[in-house]
């Protein structure tokens, strides 16, 4: 049997755990990460400099593409150390490599001109964005008492 559902109630959203959000914020900022340097191929001059052998004003080589990696693996490895490291540690790895990430964002402005200032502020305002939403949300985590008990397994 059915219990009829009053036609003004409005549906209501289960509570959604802080690990989760973590992980959510940091896919975007990976994903927005990785287009913002996708599209920037498109800028002129930028894939000529490339198949010169440079990057900005730094010669390819294998040291330098590996501080590349490891720069994009950041944010891949958060939506996974968000998921899985104990709550404690997790707080703190979240906000100290959020906190990191700001300025390291903000430089990425770095030597632009005016004519891209459009493309460089909406990216970074974005990212910024997401790296604010993930320092909240790790501050602001509710810490429960050992006792505690939680309501969803104690039904």
């Amino acid at each position: 049997m059915t219990r009829p559902v009053p036609i003004h109630s409005a549906p209501k959203d289960p509570p959604i755990p802080v690990q989760i959000k973590l992980a959510a914020a940091w896919t975007s900022f990976m994903f927005l990460y990785i287009y913002v340097d996708i599209l920037n191929f498109y800028k002129p001059g930028v894939v000529d400099g490339i198949l010169a052998g440079l990057i900005w004003k730094f010669d390819i080589s294998s040291t330098l593409l590996t501080l590349f990696l490891v720069s994009v693996s950041i944010p891949a490895m958060m939506v996974w150390l968000s998921m899985t490291l104990p709550a404690r540690v997790n707080r703190a790895t979240n906000l100290v490599v959020a906190s990191l990430l700001i300025p390291y964002s903000v430089f990425n402005a770095a030597g632009a001109t005016w004519e891209w200032a459009a493309f460089y502020g909406f990216s970074i305002g974005l990212e910024v964005l997401l790296l604010a939403f993930i320092l909240r949300s790790a501050w602001t985590w509710r810490r429960t008492h050992e006792g505690a008990v939680d309501v969803a397994t104690a039904a």
